[in-house]
């Protein structure tokens, strides 16, 4: 995985065959970014990433799915935990979403508990306010 700064992710590490996902370092924030499918295949190496990445650190945390093409209650699910893992140690924490995610999401009532917004830099912003 390579990141720089406040460069966007060059690459992004295959964590299953249809999930790649990578973080970076922006604004004193880990956003993490994922392409692809965030089902029940791919919801335990999500989970597993995610969850060694955030031992390491202890930074407001954004989980970026603006490029994932689909999900389902599996990879719900693995968003709630990291929302409670998050929410227990008192560490900010938002997504954010394309349409699909945010339908999903939203069919499901969970906009509130995940901190849903709709882009990048009003994630960064609310974290960084």
């Amino acid at each position: 995985m390579a990141y720089r700064g406040t460069d966007l992710i060059t690459e992004l590490q295959r964590l299953t065959v249809s999930l790649r996902g990578g973080f970076e370092r922006r604004d004193g924030c880990l956003v993490f970014q994922f392409t692809g499918q965030l089902d029940a295949y791919s919801e335990k190496q999500f989970k597993n990433y995610v969850d060694d990445v955030l031992l390491a650190n202890s930074s407001p945390v954004v989980i970026d799915l603006s490029k994932i093409d689909f999900i389902d209650s599996s990879g719900l699910g693995a968003l709630v935990q990291t929302a409670k893992q998050c929410n227990d140690s008192k560490r900010s924490f938002l997504v954010v979403g394309n349409a699909r995610v945010v339908q999903t999401v939203r069919l499901v009532r969970l906009e509130e508990f995940l901190h849903l917004v709709d882009d990048l830099p009003t994630a960064l912003k609310k974290l960084t306010a």
